[in-house]
């Protein structure tokens, strides 16, 4: 499932506002297309990009809107919007989505001038947690808390804090980290733990703060200000757990001699792509996304902020994961308030435990909204009620907007709740909020447009991944026939580079050289298992043996004595050696690069359906509207 909405997340695009005929810029099968679509959609798919170079114009942009829109249409036209597995999904996305819109969201300038304090400051604090479930009995939580309170009396009575965190603290990581959680700013933690965290003095000891967790106290060990996000290169030697000082030291020799050609003027990006662990960023010279001081392992993070200019390099530092080389790209300080205010809201409307909402907040404004009236016979009706003898099922019990609830209403609501241990005038509020809140739902993409926008990004966003699923990525991926046929084609467009061919050996000593040499020389054409085989008939000592294909990167001793690369640490000349020959470059089999013919295979077949749907399709479309959208 996360697998699933990881890939449908990839094919959401934008948002879409009501019919507005000046707005028409064309239209797909006779269905309109809105001047205001295509202008989210662009914007959306235009901004924040890392490389400018990837940005379009409007118009550059049309046909990727277009072919999106067609898949769209295409999907709708095949009735996958009806099928109860896209009903379903949509619902339970809408269900997430609406959350936010049926509460009472508080929040004041305070608390956005708060929230922007904590994110140009950070807090470094250590805790100890008290586990407590949210549903806890009253007996239960005051055990808890008087726990909590005798290990803060110990704490300031001169106990180590981190001691006490180790030894009862129920955060699994406390065992090992004794509880400090190094720096954080706002969001990065639960709200009452984070504001406790910021009220309390560096030095001092919190009272209690609940969270739904359970029950923490908090250690304040220092604040400081917040150093913006820095941008960095890395080349990393990575080290396992639990390493031997051997290994330790080998790791270090290599980076080591790669912060000397580094000072020697070669290219930091190329080394890192060649002799990198961290094959991720390696592949793309070592760049790491932005992150803030209080985002990354305070050792990594102290060596990169502590870099003054834009190309600066550390010397080689350590951390947990390894060694690394680190080279400043680029920082910048957190933005200035006007920037961050309207992302700062968000963050605070969406999130209950920051704005502490209160339901009957919330519903006391859904009253007064849609002019809620209550009949004046309401109460003594409720004095006497017996849902089994209602004389009046018709009756109105109150109204709101354009609705009046009867009280049949009433009777199916308690039949729906009958196991409820609610007095009858606490079922009959229950009753009225749900009422309201209901209807407030249904009437969320009237009267929030956001949400109408997003609830249309999902709908069309699981039509489209269901419709590529079926036309593309399944057919390629089943179509072996097919997918043979494509290769045949295309053959030679993934090559191998140059590689090596042959025999990678090393001997312990001279006289086991010249035994392998004996045997090789007697049979070239053995396994690496049938050499090993006739090398343990003479000698008991190990020797390691290898053959096969190797590019530039898969093996040392290759690369040193192939393509003059770095000597390998523990180099044995003479007994360390290859045989074989260097191969110029050749296409790649259909098993050895079937994944990449497999992704070619499904842009081909995605094009061949495009054209196809724009065969099936008229498009009709204003260009000069297009023009016309300023671009990003």
């Amino acid at each position: 499932m996360i697998y699933r909405s990881i890939l449908l997340l990839l094919f959401i695009f934008g948002a879409f506002s009501a019919f507005c005929q000046s707005e028409i810029i064309g239209s797909i099968d006779g269905k309109p297309i809105l001047k205001e679509e295509f202008e989210r959609l662009y914007r959306k798919n235009n901004q924040g990009l890392l490389n400018d170079s990837d940005k379009k114009t409007p118009l550059g942009y049309l046909k990727l809107f277009v072919d999106y829109k067609l898949k769209v249409h295409e999907a709708e036209q095949l009735g996958m919007d009806t099928i109860t597995s896209f009903v379903r999904e949509l619902k339970t996305y809408r269900e997430e989505v609406a959350r936010p819109y049926l509460t009472d969201v508080q929040f004041s300038n305070k608390m956005v001038t708060d929230a922007y304090h904590r994110m140009t400051n950070e807090v470094k604090a250590s805790h100890i947690l008290l586990r407590l479930d949210e549903s806890a009995s009253p007996e239960d939580t005051l055990k808890v808390y008087k726990r909590i309170m005798e290990l803060r009396e110990q704490a300031i009575n001169g106990k180590n804090f981190e001691s006490l965190a180790q030894q009862f603290s129920e955060d699994p990581s406390a065992k090992q980290n004794k509880g400090v959680l190094g720096y954080f700013s706002a969001f990065q933690m639960v709200f009452p733990f984070e504001s406790m965290a910021y009220e309390t003095p560096v030095g001092e000891i919190s009272l209690p703060v609940r969270t739904r967790f359970g029950y923490h106290l908090i250690h304040v060990l220092d604040k400081r200000a917040a150093k913006g996000q820095i941008r960095v290169a890395h080349i990393m030697k990575r080290l396992r757990p639990n390493v031997s000082e051997e290994t330790v030291r080998q790791a270090k020799q290599k980076i080591d001699s790669l912060a000397i050609l580094i000072n020697s003027g070669e290219d930091f990006s190329e080394l890192a792509k060649k002799f990198s662990d961290d094959r991720t960023s390696a592949r793309n010279g070592g760049i790491m996304p932005w992150f803030s001081s209080a985002g990354m392992i305070p050792e990594f993070s102290d060596a990169s902020f502590s870099l003054k200019n834009d190309g600066d390099i550390s010397p080689v530092i350590r951390t947990p994961y390894g060694f690394h080389i680190i080279k400043r790209i680029e920082r910048k300080p957190v933005a200035p308030f006007e920037e961050m205010e309207n992302f700062l809201i968000d963050k605070i409307r969406k999130n209950p435990e920051i704005s502490k909402h209160s339901r009957q907040l919330f519903i006391n404004k859904l009253k007064k909204e849609y002019n809620f009236k209550l009949q004046e016979d309401a109460s003594s009706f409720l004095k006497s009620f017996n849902e089994d003898e209602v004389e009046k099922p018709e009756a109105v019990l109150f109204s709101f907007a354009d609705k009046e609830v009867t009280t049949k209403d009433f009777v199916s609501f308690l039949k729906k709740n009958e196991n409820s241990r609610l007095s009858t005038d606490q079922q009959f509020q229950n009753f009225i909020e749900e009422k309201l809140t209901d209807y407030e739902n249904e009437n969320l993409e009237n009267k929030h447009p956001d949400f109408k926008y997003l609830m249309k990004e999902y709908h069309d966003g699981i039509l489209l991944f269901n419709i590529s699923e079926e036309k593309i990525w399944s057919a390629a991926a089943s179509d072996s026939i097919g997918l043979a046929a494509f290769y045949q084609k295309n053959i030679g467009k993934h090559l191998w580079g140059e590689r090596f061919s042959g025999w990678v050996i090393e001997c312990p000593d001279q006289k086991i050289k010249d035994l392998v040499d004996e045997i090789l020389a007697s049979d070239s054409m053995l396994s690496k298992e049938e050499l090993a085989d006739q090398v343990k008939q003479h000698t008991d000592k190990k020797v390691k043996i290898d053959r096969g294909f190797y590019e530039k990167g898969d093996n040392e001793l290759v690369d040193y004595l192939v393509w003059n690369g770095l000597q390998p640490e523990n180099y044995k000349d003479g007994l360390h050696f290859i045989r074989g020959n260097k191969i110029a470059p050749q296409p790649k089999t259909l098993d050895e690069a079937k994944g990449l013919y497999i992704s070619d295979y499904q842009n081909y077949l995605e094009k061949e359906w495009i054209k196809q749907l724009r065969k099936k399709y008229r498009v009709k479309i204003n260009k000069k509207i297009v023009k016309s959208i300023e671009a990003v």
